[in-house]
């Protein structure tokens, strides 16, 4: 499958990047790991994706500070980039929003509705 969609999925928790990487490769996605903001921005530079996934707390540089960052980025300004993290505040879903984030989930996640959400976006 050389044309399967590429998703960048950031999180600093392996036990949460492997769970969402599964779901999303037997859902036929391609997945590229980074476990942090830092390493996620320094993966999206490398190769341009067709989704972001991100978590917002995370050590050095949060979800926001990286959706800040790819947003600045030519080739990243409209690819959909999902929050997928604990925080469920309207605050912190306004600032996501004001930043650019394309969307919002809550942890745990449910699989099922992450590749529902993923397919909606992307197709």
């Amino acid at each position: 499958m050389t044309n399967a969609k590429t998703i960048l999925t950031v999180d600093d928790s392996g036990s949460l990047r492997q769970m969402v990487s599964f779901v999303l490769r037997d859902a036929g996605y391609g997945v590229i790991e980074a476990v942090d903001g830092k390493d996620g921005l320094e993966k999206a530079r490398k190769q341009t994706v067709d989704l972001v996934l991100t978590d917002q707390n995370m050590p050095g540089m949060d979800g926001l500070s990286l959706i800040r960052a790819l947003r600045d980025m030519k080739n990243y300004r409209s690819v959909p980039i999902l929050m997928l993290t604990t925080e469920s505040g309207d605050e912190i879903k306004a600032q996501g929003k004001a930043v650019g984030a394309t969307g919002w989930m809550v942890k745990p996640f449910d699989p099922a509705r992450l590749t529902e959400v993923v397919r909606k976006l992307i197709g």
